[in-house]
């Protein structure tokens, strides 16, 4: 496979942004930046084989500097977030940007891995992209080496692994944002797509979107998706955690967690036949329905309006750094973090 590669536009501060494209032999492409590691398009057919672009975004590079809802960004050094923004590593205490209310969310707005420029290197159908971050930035302790890389393969699965490492024990905890629509991008709503969910539970949250600490059964309520479902369905339920994040914004607590590759989740669009699996090592998918999407313009000119993309952002748990009974997202000192995230299209 040929990697294509193009100028995307400058950074803020003046350095060279590109844009790399990898197909593979079923018309499959798929386009990363430099910019935030971001997933900036990904061109899928359908069951007619007409191909559209699944994953909202821009034109442009520029339109990811405003951060509007994270659209295809590498989140890091942790996704999603930290109660009162502050956690505690062996006795010390680290505090972080209050950006979410009281709360941390996605380790800083402006300072984040998605608003970086990466050093990109590219493989025979992949882009390596690395970053180097201090000791103490956005508040993390530990010099920080991470290293995303896409894979795009011709059995129709687009891979990302992370890599990353610490001199000092830290979080790291990295997701991507990506937000799809199996209809295309410009195709309106989320709701009519169906998915299925290899979760039996999920952790409820309190105001502000916190996990309370508890594992929770989604059987009997509009959680669960253990049988696939129409996403709107229940999206407008009476049903107080929904209430809370108006509509789904929640982290699903994969079944039979042991850190191999296994699928965590199946999405699928019925008007054009777009099938999606969703593979993780990682222990939790934060499925979040695009709620607070609001007249964000896109890509060719299509305006992006609550609930036309969802996310499915693969995890340790929100707040796993204040809740000693989650799976520990505390890594460095020679405990290398890994995980990988595949995206394949049926």
């Amino acid at each position: 496979m040929a990697i294509e590669q193009k100028s995307f536009g400058k950074s803020p501060d003046g350095q060279e942004i590109l844009l790399y494209t990898i197909s593979n032999r079923n018309g499959i492409k798929a386009s990363v930046t430099n910019y935030g590691a971001i997933l900036v398009k990904l061109l899928v057919p359908d069951k007619k084989g007409n191909t559209a672009d699944v994953v909202l975004g821009y034109d442009e590079a520029e339109g990811y500097f405003a951060v509007n809802g994270f659209l295809g960004a590498t989140v890091g050094p942790n996704a999603n977030r930290i109660a009162d923004a502050r956690f505690s590593i062996n006795g010390t205490e680290y505090h972080l940007d209050a950006n979410d209310g009281r709360n941390n969310l996605h380790s800083h707005k402006e300072l984040g891995y998605h608003n970086r420029v990466w050093q990109a290197d590219c493989g025979d159908n992949s882009v390596i992209f690395s970053l180097t971050d201090q000791d103490g930035s956005m508040g993390f302790p530990g010099n920080k080496e991470f290293q995303v890389t896409y894979t795009l393969d011709d059995d129709n699965a687009l891979t990302i692994d992370y890599h990353a490492d610490s001199d000092k024990k830290t979080i790291l905890n990295p997701t991507n944002h990506s937000y799809f629509n199996l209809d295309g991008h410009d195709s309106g709503s989320i709701e009519d797509h169906e998915m299925w969910m290899n979760a039996s539970c999920y952790t409820p949250v309190v105001a502000g979107a916190i996990p309370t600490g508890e594992i929770a059964d989604v059987a009997g309520t509009p959680m669960d998706f253990t049988k696939a479902k129409r996403i709107g369905l229940e999206i407008e339920a009476d049903f107080e955690q929904l209430k809370l994040t108006d509509g789904y914004d929640h982290n699903w607590v994969l079944d039979d967690y042991d850190g191999s590759l296994k699928l965590a989740a199946v999405v699928e669009a019925p008007v054009s036949g777009r099938r999606m699996q969703v593979f993780t090592t990682l222990p939790g998918v934060q499925f979040y329905a695009g709620n607070g999407l609001t007249s964000e313009k896109g890509k060719g000119g299509a305006i992006y309006e609550k609930r036309q993309g969802l996310c499915l952002e693969t995890q340790f748990f929100p707040n796993s750094a204040n809740e000693p009974a989650f799976p520990s997202c505390i890594f460095g000192e020679g405990k290398e973090y890994t995980s990988v995230t595949v995206y394949k299209f049926i």
